[in-house]
Order: structure tokens, then C-alpha cells, then sequence
């Protein structure tokens, strides 16, 4: 009887239940099969999915991937395998999840992976005497002494790699609002014009005695129109060519005038500032270069670049200023900033404006 009383129990107890999912017709199923989360509690090892090369070995599934990718193949092995775990889904870091964005130099002779941007450098061997850094429009420049080991290069790069990664993606800010703010030279453009815009409007019929263009202001109706009182209207710059004027032909007329008004209000200012320098300054050139804004000789020549026109006046004050000291003091020493400081107060905020601000590209 006693023998007869244990067989019932074993025979009813829990142990020896087959699985739910069996009961309910699905052999080899475990609970929460379908639509579950895996368990990332689980510790299985799963480092030999991968052979030395990197790649997914044969008949693995993958680790990385989600639920939803690792499903086919857990299915076709469920007949083989009655019973068995979720797959182990370990964390992929984004880092790693992503391609590494890239930054190239057109120049570039060597590579370096900064974080997660890889970026392509110019590498100069020169005569000096420690490692330098240069990031402009074209990228990363690294100049080095000759003596110094490619190893000594790479470690000196991801010392500085903060600094590199944030002025790369400055310069790429910068160069998007250039090419966002570009001039298409037609009818209707629009310029800026010492801080205001300008548009442009073809006016073949209009004569301007021999300049080419003409600034004007909006008339009484375009004022009288305007949806804010006392707002400043858009002026109209008219140029003296055909409405089938090529892009070209536009942007030369536009240039033309600019450079003239440049030239007029340069020498106006140089003028007015001169005094109070106690300098004297013997000739003014426009500019055209790719880098400065101005420059100053000891002889008295001063060069400005002529699209300074575009600027506020009080930027423009601080370049004639900056030019007209460097003929009393010529560094940028302390002393030189006490002269620029004497004329312009402000010259920090005006000197940060000229280098932040988008000049639209021609």
C-alpha cells in the first residue's frame, strides 16, 4: 500500500508534468518563446561565434543581432533541440554600431581613428622642434620634426584628440553655412551690404552714367506696404544689364560696384582714424586675399579685403583700426592691443563677430 501511495504521488508531481507549452500541443516549446525579451541575465560565453578574422562562424547564430534576426535559425533547430535557452543578446555599444563619420584632408598621407571619427591627415616633416596641429577648410594638418616616431605622432593625436574632433566639426559648421548662404546671381538676389541685405533687380532701362549699378531706396509705396512700422525695407540694388544677363555677367557688375564703395568708405575711415593713432598712412589696395582681412606695411601701405563691404560698419572700424596700429606697434603684443583697445573699446565682441560670421560664398 505504502509502495502504491508513493507511485501516486510521483505520478502527480509537478516534476514530472511535461512543459505548458507541450500541454498545449507545441513539443520542445519553453515559456514565452514567442514575443518574449531575451534574458540578459544570462552569462553563457558566446566569444567563440567569432573566428580571428572577425566574422560569424558557420551555424552560429548571431549574437549581436536582435530577437527578431536570431528567430529563423532558432526555429530551424527546434526539432533537434527539445529544450533550450533564449539566445544571449549582448549590448552593442552605439560607437561600435555605427560606421566611424570621416573627416579628409585632400592632401592626406596618414589615418587616425579619434573617438569615432576617422580622420584623414596631412602629415609635414619639417625642421621644428615639436609636434603641431592645424585644422582649416581643407582639414587636419600635422607637422612634425623629422626625428620624431610615427608612434610619438599617434599618441601626441589622441592626447589632442578632443580639441582636433571639435574644431573639425567647427570648420564643417562653418563651411555648411557658406554654402547655405551662396549667391545665385539672377534677378531678385539677395546680398549683404555693410550688415543690411540688398537685393538685386535687372533694370536694362535704367542709366546709371557708366557705373553699372546703382543703390537705391525702396519707394514711397514699397514703405507705405511694409507690414512693420518702422522696420527697415529690403534696399534695391538696380544693375544696368538685360534680364538674359548670364550669372556671370551679374556677379561681375554686382562686384564691380562693391569694390568702388569699398574703396570710398575705406579711405573715409582710414582718414578719420589716422589722427587719433598720430599715424600717417600712404596708400590704400583692396584685397582679394584667401586668409587675411588686411594688412599693414612700415612704409604706410595698408590692404584690405574689399569684401569687408559686407560687414557692419563698426567691424570695418575695428580691421582699419587693427591696420592703422600695426604702424606704431608691428606684433601683436600687449602693447599693440592697448593701441587697438585706446580706439576701440569693444574690439573683442567686433573681432569675434568677424570671425563667426557666414560671408556667403561667391
Amino acid at each position: 500500500m505504502i509502495s502504491l501511495l508513493r507511485f501516486t504521488l510521483d505520478l502527480f508531481s509537478p516534476e514530472a508534468l511535461p512543459p505548458p507549452c507541450a500541454r498545449a500541443g507545441q513539443p520542445g516549446r519553453t515559456p514565452g518563446r514567442r514575443g518574449a525579451l531575451p534574458d540578459t541575465t544570462d552569462t553563457t560565453d558566446t566569444t567563440d561565434t567569432t573566428d580571428t578574422t572577425g566574422k560569424l562562424k558557420p551555424n552560429q547564430p548571431p549574437a549581436q543581432h536582435g530577437w527578431a534576426q536570431a528567430a529563423p535559425e532558432i526555429i530551424a533547430t527546434d526539432a533537434a533541440q527539445p529544450t533550450h535557452q533564449a539566445p544571449v543578446v549582448h549590448a552593442l555599444a552605439l560607437a561600435d554600431a555605427c560606421e566611424p563619420a570621416s573627416a579628409a584632408h585632400p592632401k592626406a598621407n596618414r589615418e587616425a581613428l579619434l573617438g569615432t571619427l576617422r580622420v584623414a591627415y596631412e602629415l609635414k616633416r619639417g625642421k621644428r622642434r615639436t609636434i603641431g596641429f592645424c585644422v582649416s577648410a581643407d582639414g587636419l594638418t600635422v607637422s612634425a620634426p623629422r626625428w620624431v616616431k610615427l608612434g610619438d605622432i599617434d599618441s601626441a593625436l589622441r592626447e589632442k584628440s578632443t580639441w582636433i574632433v571639435k574644431k573639425l566639426h567647427e570648420v564643417r559648421a562653418r563651411h555648411d553655412r557658406l554654402t547655405a548662404a551662396r549667391i545665385v546671381w539672377r534677378d531678385g538676389a539677395e546680398l549683404p551690404y555693410l550688415g543690411q541685405p540688398v537685393r538685386i533687380v535687372l533694370d536694362p532701362a535704367h542709366g546709371f552714367s557708366g557705373v553699372g549699378a546703382e543703390l537705391q531706396a525702396p519707394s514711397a509705396e514699397v514703405w507705405a506696404a511694409s507690414s512693420t512700422p518702422g522696420a527697415a525695407v529690403m534696399r534695391l540694388l538696380h544693375v544696368g544689364l538685360a534680364h538674359s544677363a548670364s550669372p556671370e555677367q551679374i556677379r561681375d557688375v554686382v562686384q564691380a560696384w562693391l569694390m568702388r564703395q569699398a574703396s570710398r568708405l575705406f579711405t573715409e575711415r582710414l582718414q578719420h582714424f589716422a589722427p587719433q593713432l598720430g599715424v600717417s598712412w600712404r596708400k590704400l589696395s583692396l584685397s582679394s586675399a584667401g586668409t587675411r582681412w588686411g594688412s599693414a606695411s612700415a612704409d604706410g601701405s595698408i590692404r584690405l579685403h574689399w569684401r569687408l563691404i559686407h560687414f557692419r560698419q563698426p567691424v570695418i572700424d575695428y580691421v582699419v583700426v587693427h591696420e592703422l596700429s600695426h604702424l606704431r606697434v608691428m606684433d601683436h603684443s600687449p602693447r599693440f592691443w592697448d593701441t587697438v583697445r585706446a580706439v576701440v573699446p569693444d574690439y573683442a565682441g567686433l573681432r569675434s563677430e568677424l570671425k563667426d560670421e557666414s560671408i556667403a560664398r561667391w
